[in-house]
């Protein structure tokens, strides 16, 4: 698997997400996101680390 993202650009994604109150459930972003999650996964081990460090 590729990222086709920079990891800039994936917390970015997730930081827009947040602004926009969306909701950050894993199974959510999958079917409404899926290339944010792909590329989320790619760079972090999981979903929730990616949401962690994306607002820290």
């Amino acid at each position: 698997m590729e990222a086709d993202m920079t990891v800039d650009e994936v917390m970015t994604g997730i930081q827009r997400l947040i602004k926009l109150e969306e909701n950050l459930n894993k199974k959510k972003i999958k079917k409404t996101h899926p290339q944010l999650m792909k590329n989320a996964l790619y760079y972090f081990p999981d979903w929730e680390s990616a949401i962690k460090k994306s607002i820290s």
